[in-house]
């Protein structure tokens, strides 16, 4: 009898077993690199936790260039972002509301950023900027255009997505309420695919910030935060670093938990 119980027991959370293990492979990383972030190595080149330690927090700064680093990754990742999400809420209102010639064709490009390897990107992109005689001045505008059009796509399956899921009926019922095209969309349609539109938003700035390949093909003499981190591994890279990545993952983390806590708030 007690060993049924035990069986059903085990059948009933094997589910949550097996998240918990996936999730805690998944965030191994990170609580490697929060644990990084209070330590006080001997070295640049010792990666093993040595000595408990304030200072890494107390001034996050100490290293030459990095926090200027970090401030223009989050200048590029915010326009880019801004255009991005622009852009590609348009596009993807266009191919789920609209009938028009070549919509299956654009609905297929739209997806080959996504497919196509960075490297390929990047040497493409750089390539371009040399063909239309850019080449002496890449740099901040030259990596923003680039972020631009890979952070496009993504911007375009994610609101896409929540539009597919629509309920037009929301719309006729506003329209039969003798609300015009105009209103029933600022406030119904739009409120109802706002959270896609900010989870877009989202993506494409994790995607801007945390990216390498792309921005090394086209930075010039700018250095955004992920080109100090692998130009700083060089020669080793400092425990700052580690700062940086836990306070952008609390603050990613604190942006879920309140948009949950919203919506669940607006459902009650």
């Amino acid at each position: 009898m007690v060993l049924q119980r035990a069986g059903r027991w085990v059948a009933d959370h094997v589910i949550l077993f097996i998240a918990l293990l996936v999730l805690g492979y998944m965030f191994l990383p990170i609580f490697f690199v929060i644990l990084m972030s209070f330590n006080d190595p001997t070295s640049r080149l010792n990666y093993e936790f040595q000595a408990f330690t304030w200072s890494n927090w107390t001034d996050p700064c100490a290293e030459a260039g990095m926090c200027a680093s970090v401030v223009k990754s989050l200048e590029i990742g915010f326009l880019a972002t801004v255009f991005a999400t622009v852009l590609g809420t348009l596009v993807a209102f266009a191919l789920v509301r609209h009938r028009f010639r070549g919509r299956a064709a654009t609905s297929l490009l739209i997806f080959l950023p996504m497919a196509t390897p960075e490297v390929v990107m990047g040497s493409s992109l750089l390539a371009l900027f040399t063909a239309a005689g850019l080449a002496g001045s890449l740099g901040f505008w030259s990596i923003l255009v680039a972020h631009i059009m890979f952070c496009l796509s993504f911007v375009v399956v994610t609101v896409k997505a929540r539009l597919a899921g629509l309920d037009y009926r929301y719309e006729q019922a506003a329209m039969d309420l003798y609300a015009n095209e105009w209103q029933a969309f600022w406030r119904v349609t739009f409120p109802l695919v706002f959270p896609g539109i900010v989870a877009a938003a989202l993506l494409a700035f994790s995607l801007s910030f945390d990216d390498f390949i792309v921005t090394n093909f086209n930075h010039g003499n700018t250095i955004t935060f992920p080109m100090f981190v692998w130009g700083s591994a060089q020669r080793g890279i400092p425990p700052q670093v580690n700062v940086i990545g836990t306070a952008m993952f609390v603050v990613a983390l604190a942006l879920v938990l309140s948009s949950g806590l919203i919506q669940r708030r607006r459902a009650r």
